[in-house]
């Protein structure tokens, strides 16, 4: 009978942490989806800048999954975004937001907050991101989250 009760107690308990385990699962991913995530995107060309040295143009193709956003940050040097599908919204603090197109940009430079949202719940936006950074520095390092 105890035999029971402890095989018993045993499988709800695991039934139950896997469960929240599940749960926890899903809630971070859809946290990361809502921020968007500033680590992503594919390196497509690095090139050192013959004219200012310790410095490179780094060419990235960024996708910003459907109803995600950037989350506020700031580039590690200056920033040529190109959308190329979808519509994004791009925020900065003491101006008004605007919606971007295919074929519209926008630009940072270093140290400005910045926030950009995909405009669509439903389809992913994409992006060809142009960075002049310091040579060698990493994709994770391009977008640092504001403080």
């Amino acid at each position: 009978m105890k035999t029971k009760r402890i095989t018993f107690l045993i499988t709800v308990t695991l039934g139950v942490g896997v469960m929240l385990g599940l749960l926890s699962g899903r809630m971070s991913s859809a946290q990361e989806k809502e921020k968007g995530n500033l680590k992503g995107g594919k390196i497509l060309q690095r090139i050192e800048l013959k004219g200012a040295p310790g410095w490179e143009a780094i060419l990235v193709d960024r996708t910003l999954p459907a109803g995600a956003e950037s989350g506020t940050h700031t580039q590690s040097g200056n920033e040529i975004v190109y959308i190329e599908k979808g519509s994004v919204i791009f925020e900065t603090p003491g101006k008004e937001a605007k919606t971007l197109k295919p074929g519209e940009s926008f630009t940072t430079v270093d140290g400005q907050v910045h926030n950009v949202k995909n405009a669509s719940k439903t389809e992913p936006a994409k992006a060809l991101a142009f960075y002049v950074a310091k040579k060698g520095t990493p994709l994770e390092e391009l977008s640092v989250p504001a403080k």
